[in-house]
């Protein structure tokens, strides 16, 4: 890559609550050329596969998976927290540090056999990612690659996703 990812990705302590160090990449959406580039990199990791459909998490995972749809010039299905979505879908649950929380996609986003990509900003401690696997399975699809800007390795939420080729841009 022509530019160092990290340099537009902004630590932001303390964020949502105490103790938190939050990966902000807003700084990475307001430069063109370094999301552009960053586009290019994700594009990339996928090597030869051949891709029918761009999965992407709310809220951030809609950045660059609308962004990489477009560019491989496929459809892209939004994944949703309850009572976003219009239509008729289906939902998984996940689980949280403490509880639950859930996520919905349409029911005929994706047909049988089609190819997914799915993607998200961040790998953590893959809980989300794991369900959005789970919801692309139940409709037939086939998961080619999970790919995200960054890892938090420090979190193994790569165990979560055994089996599946998992890409990241940068670790930390």
């Amino acid at each position: 890559m022509a530019f160092n990812i990290k340099d537009y990705i902004r630590d932001v302590q303390d964020f949502p609550k105490e103790g938190v160090g939050f990966k902000d990449i807003t700084p990475l959406l307001n430069n063109h050329d370094a999301m552009m580039s960053t586009v290019k990199e994700l594009i990339t990791l996928l090597g030869d596969k051949k891709v029918d459909r761009v999965v992407g998490m709310e809220s951030r995972g809609f950045f660059f998976g609308t962004l990489l749809a477009a560019e491989l010039g496929v459809g892209f299905v939004p994944v949703r927290k309850p009572g976003k979505l219009p239509f008729d879908k289906i939902s998984q649950e996940y689980a949280l540090e403490y509880g639950t929380d859930m996520l919905e996609m349409h029911a005929d986003a994706i047909k049988p056999g089609e190819l997914v990509l799915i993607h998200d900003d961040v790998l953590a401690t893959g809980g989300t990612a794991e369900a959005v696997c789970k919801l692309v399975e139940r409709l037939g699809g086939k998961i080619v690659q999970l790919n995200f800007l960054m890892e938090l390795s420090f979190l193994h939420g790569r165990e979560k996703l055994k089996g599946y080729d998992v890409q990241s841009i940068v670790s930390y």
